[in-house]
């Protein structure tokens, strides 16, 4: 089952998925309402002046152990969601940022497939390997997960990796895809980070 989680970074100004379970985190509503039929409202709602629809389940407080946003995604993969795409989760404060990021990695451990959506960027996290399909001409960054992320081979791609990249490496930024089917290979339990950015640059 597909879902979608909203956060309250930088609003998502591209049109939202329709007929899949939504689910808000507080400040969130304010450029999702009207936009998108939310199936749940979670969070603290210390961002938010208005009650939103439909009435959240739970009223957490401000000061606790979890982010709205991890509390949300538990909340999705305890309702059976299996795949998720994350909007709203860039911009914003730094360290929430970095923090969505994990929110990645903690899908990615438990084998449920989920991204982060900008109109021109996708991040997300990859175990044992990605493809990508129709990005030629495209900029996309491998990032390791996981220390170190070994790479076993690489196609399709302007440039090749190094056999493996470490924490405070920078070799697999900016690379570029040539052909209509690229692929990166990592080993088996590794877990990179990746960023496709679909944009000019």
């Amino acid at each position: 089952m597909k879902g979608v989680l909203l956060l309250n970074g930088t609003p998502y100004t591209g049109r939202l998925p329709q007929g899949v379970r939504i689910y808000c985190c507080d400040g969130a509503y304010h450029w999702a309402k009207g936009r998108a039929q939310i199936y749940k409202n979670i969070g603290d709602f210390d961002s938010l002046e208005e009650s939103p629809v439909p009435p959240p389940e739970e009223i957490y407080p401000s000061e606790k152990n979890f982010t709205d946003g991890e509390i949300a995604l538990r909340k999705m993969l305890a309702d059976g969601v299996d795949d998720i795409e994350i909007y709203g989760g860039f911009g914003g404060r730094e360290d929430h940022f970095i923090g969505n990021l994990q929110l990645l990695y903690y899908c990615a451990e438990r084998g449920v497939p989920a991204k982060m959506i900008s109109e021109d960027t996708e991040i997300f996290a990859a175990r044992g390997g990605v493809t990508f399909n129709g990005l030629q001409g495209k900029t996309i960054s491998v990032f390791p997960f996981s220390v170190p992320l070994h790479i076993m081979e690489s196609e399709g791609l302007k440039y090749s990796y190094p056999p493996q990249i470490g924490f405070g490496e920078c070799r697999g930024v900016s690379n570029i895809v040539l052909s209509q089917s690229a692929r990166v290979v990592f080993g088996r339990e590794d877990i990179a980070l990746v960023i496709i950015n679909k944009g000019n640059v």
